[in-house]
C-alpha cells in the first residue's frame, strides 16, 4: 500500500525543484505539474486511482479542513512543506471524485526588477492614499507583484500593513513595517467582515487579495477614500473592462456614487500577461493606467470605452497598453510574434506597431 505522506512529499519536492508553477492530483490520470504555462504528466508515476488521489489529497488536510470539505465540497488553504516551499491549495469535487490543485509560492519575495516589471511601479510604493489595482487572468501573476510591492512599502517605510487574504499567500518578514496578515477562514470570516473592521486597526496601507463583491469592492473604495492606500486584483482583462466591472457589480440605483468615488480615489491599473520566453520561463507584459484628469473626466461621463485611447496616447505620462509592452518584448527578442498575437486583445493594432518601430 502506498505511504501517502511520503508521496505527496516527492511530489511537492519535484513541483519545488523543476521550478513549476501548480502540481495538479486526480482520479485517472497521472500527477502533473505546470512548467511555463505547459501541463506536463509525470510519466513516472502511476496513474491515480480514486484511493490514491483521496489519500494522497487528504493527507495535506487537517481533520477541521476536511469537515469543511464533505461539507463545502471545495476548500482553499495554504501549505508549508517541511519549510522547503509553500503552495496555495484549492481540493475539490469533479464527478464525485476528490482533486486538487496547488500552486508553488517561492518562498523568497523578488522585486519588482527581479519580476522584469516597468520601473513606473516603483512610485505606488511612495503613494500615501488611493486604489491601486492589479489585475489579469488567473495565475498570471498578479499576487507576485502585489507581493514585491508590499515588500519594497516594508524595507522603506514605517507603516502598519494589513492584508486580507484567501488563503495567505507570500509570508513577509517584518522590517521597517509592521505587518498584519489576516486569512479569510482562520483569522476572519470574509473579506468584507475583515475590511468592516480594518479602519479601526490603524493601518496605512491595505492589501486586499482579491475583490469578490461588491460590499469587499465598496468598502475598499471608502478606505482609499479616507486616506489609506489600498491595493487589491480583479480577474478582469484590461483597465477599461476592470472599471466596467466594478461600476456594474452595483445595482443602478448605487452606480452614480461609485463612479464618483472610483474617479476621486483609482491611482492605477496594471493588467498583466505572463508570455512564454524564447529561452524559457515566462515574461510579462503589462498595461498601465494612470488616472489623470483626462481618465478622470471620462470615468465621470460613463464613456470609459475611451480610456484606451487616453492610454495609447500618454506614453510620456508612463502609461502603457499591453500591445506596445508586447511589442518591446518581441524588438528585444525576448518572445516570438506568435506568442505576442497571441496575448494580444488586437492582434491587427499590434502588427501595425510592430511595423512603425
Amino acid at each position: 500500500m502506498m505511504d501517502y505522506k511520503q508521496k505527496l512529499n516527492e511530489l511537492l519536492l519535484v513541483t519545488a525543484r523543476q521550478s513549476a508553477s501548480d502540481l495538479h492530483l486526480g482520479v485517472g490520470r497521472r500527477p502533473s505539474i505546470r512548467i511555463d504555462s505547459v501541463l506536463v504528466p509525470l510519466v513516472k508515476e502511476q496513474i491515480l486511482s480514486k484511493e490514491d488521489a483521496e489519500g494522497l489529497i487528504l493527507a495535506l488536510l487537517t481533520d477541521e479542513q476536511k469537515d469543511r470539505l464533505y461539507k463545502l465540497k471545495q476548500i482553499d488553504f495554504s501549505y508549508n512543506f517541511e519549510d522547503r516551499a509553500r503552495f496555495r491549495v484549492n481540493v475539490y469535487f469533479q464527478r464525485g471524485f476528490m482533486a486538487a490543485a496547488l500552486r508553488l509560492i517561492p518562498a523568497q519575495i523578488r522585486t519588482l526588477e527581479e519580476l522584469n516589471l516597468p520601473p513606473i511601479m516603483h512610485d505606488f510604493t511612495k503613494l500615501h492614499q488611493g486604489f491601486v489595482l492589479v489585475v489579469g487572468p488567473a495565475g498570471h501573476g498578479k499576487s507576485t507583484t502585489l507581493a514585491a510591492i508590499i515588500d519594497e512599502i516594508n524595507h522603506k517605510r514605517t507603516d502598519h500593513i494589513i492584508t486580507i487574504e484567501d488563503p495567505i499567500e507570500y509570508l513577509f518578514a517584518q522590517d521597517r513595517s509592521i505587518i498584519s496578515q489576516r486569512e479569510v477562514g482562520q483569522d476572519t470570516t470574509s473579506f468584507h467582515e475583515a475590511l468592516r473592521a480594518i479602519l479601526r486597526q490603524d493601518p496605512d496601507v491595505i492589501m486586499i487579495g482579491e475583490m469578490r463583491d461588491p460590499e469587499t469592492i465598496a468598502t475598499a473604495m471608502t478606505a482609499a477614500e479616507t486616506g489609506h492606500l489600498v491595493f487589491s486584483t480583479l480577474h478582469t482583462n484590461s483597465a477599461s473592462q476592470t472599471i466596467d466591472r466594478i461600476i456594474d457589480s452595483f445595482p443602478p440605483e448605487q452606480q452614480g456614487q461609485v463612479v464618483s468615488q472610483l474617479a476621486s480615489t483609482l491611482v492605477a491599473i496594471v493588467s498583466e500577461r505572463l508570455v512564454p520566453k524564447l529561452g524559457g520561463g515566462r515574461i510579462p507584459a503589462t498595461e498601465i493606467m494612470l488616472t489623470n484628469s483626462a481618465v478622470r473626466n471620462l470615468i465621470r461621463e460613463h464613456k470609459i470605452y475611451q480610456i484606451d485611447l487616453v492610454i495609447e496616447t500618454s506614453v510620456q505620462e508612463g502609461m502603457m497598453s499591453l500591445n506596445r509592452s508586447l511589442v518591446s518584448l518581441v524588438k528585444r527578442k525576448e518572445i516570438s510574434l506568435e506568442q505576442a498575437e497571441s496575448f494580444s486583445l488586437n492582434p491587427a493594432e499590434l502588427r501595425i506597431l510592430l511595423e512603425r518601430t
